[in-house]
This record gives structure tokens, sequence and C-alpha cells, in this order.
């Protein structure tokens, strides 16, 4: 089992930059793919980014070229590097990792990160 600790949310103005971490640990052979959600109030969970084993990355269409998806294997961290923060960009974030327990054709679990608050604001 997996816990998944995020930091890096906060406060910033229209413009500029935030970088998540999500930070993995607990029991599991191996972190397959990750990923992040956001949700704003009023809208719908939205999927942001996800990060494959072999570290390939996929964007939703509203933050791509904006917003960078990345992993550390070694430290078993996972980054969302923000750039060009917009107000529509307020959400809460929320990590997720999708483990296997053991080695082979082991037991699946997907934890998920407490979420950090983004707010875009002037």
């Amino acid at each position: 089992q997996v816990q998944l600790v995020e930091s890096g949310g906060g406060l910033v103005q229209p413009g500029g930059s935030l970088r998540l971490s999500c930070a993995a640990s607990g029991r599991f052979f191996r972190i397959n793919n990750m990923g992040w959600y956001r949700q704003a109030p009023g809208s719908p969970r939205e999927l942001v980014a996800t990060v494959t084993t072999g570290a390939s990355t996929n964007y939703a269409d509203s933050v791509k070229g904006q917003f960078t998806i990345s992993r550390d294997n070694v430290k078993n961290t996972m980054y969302l590097q923000m750039n060009n923060l917009k107000p529509e960009d307020t959400a809460v974030y929320y990590c997720y990792a999708e483990t296997q327990l053991s080695g082979g054709n082991g037991r699946s679990y997907t934890g998920w990160g407490q979420g950090t608050q983004v707010t875009v604001s002037s």
C-alpha cells in the first residue's frame, strides 16, 4: 500500500509558477503510472497530466505547453511544474499513483494524495 504526500501548493499571481511534489512511501514493489487531477469549485474533476513508468507523458489540452509532469523513480517522487499560471488553474490538485504490490503479476493498488490548494489571484 502506498501513501502519497503532496506539497508545493499556495497562492500565486497570474503569470507566476508553482511546482507541486508528490512523494510516495509505504509498501509496494513498484510504482507504475502516476498523474495529477484537479478540481475547482463548481467544475468536474479534470485529469491534468499523467506519466508512465517509462516516462511517457500526456496532458490535458487545457495545460499543454504550460504544465510539465515528471518523476524521479529513485526518490519515488512525482512533480508538476506549473508555469504561466492563470486564474482558471485555481483548484485543489490531487496526485495518484498506480502501484504493484509484488513482483510479477502482483496485486495493484491506487493511492491518492491528500490534495494541495493552488490559488491564482492578483
